[in-house]
């Protein structure tokens, strides 16, 4: 399954750079994450934090224009599911040739009409949680899926 991480704000500092780079390594090639870091929005006295997350959510629909993917966009108000529930819908994505887009938001969180025109809502956790931390949570649920369809002892849960 190739999976695309769309994600807004700053560079990765390098821990995050390592960490999610390690969990990607470790997947077989069919089960690629392509990286789209997005620059965020600067905050103007000029422009309202609506118009910042609108002009980000151009940004997002620009990186994912170019193929066809099913959009899951990672908001706190979406749903949230175990790694268990997690592993059988990337199976089913996997075995359909699906290409699952996640989203991850600026500094606001994502504009409404990305979550309202996602194919998928999904939250990660009921914490609040920094965009790194989400790029290396979200990396580390990849491949736990991997490992969990697989048979892997990594997930002993």
């Amino acid at each position: 399954m190739r999976s695309i991480v769309v994600s807004v704000g700053h560079k990765a500092p390098p821990w995050v750079q390592a960490a999610t780079e390690d969990y990607a390594r470790r997947l077989p090639r069919d089960w690629e994450i392509q990286w789209r870091a997005l620059r965020g929005e600067a905050r103007l006295a000029s422009l309202s934090i609506e118009a910042c997350m609108e002009r980000e959510a151009r940004r997002i629909d620009a990186a994912l224009s170019a193929q066809p993917c099913h959009r899951v966009a990672l908001d706190a108000r979406g749903c949230e599911i175990d790694s268990l529930d997690f592993a059988r819908q990337c199976g089913k994505w996997h075995d359909a040739g699906v290409v699952p887009a996640f989203v991850i938001g600026g500094a606001d969180g994502l504009h409404p009409r990305i979550c309202k025109e996602a194919d998928r809502v999904m939250r990660l956790s009921q914490f609040t949680l920094p965009h790194d931390m989400v790029r290396v949570i979200l990396a580390e649920q990849l491949f736990r899926a991997w490992t969990i369809l697989h048979q892997h002892p990594y997930h002993r849960g």
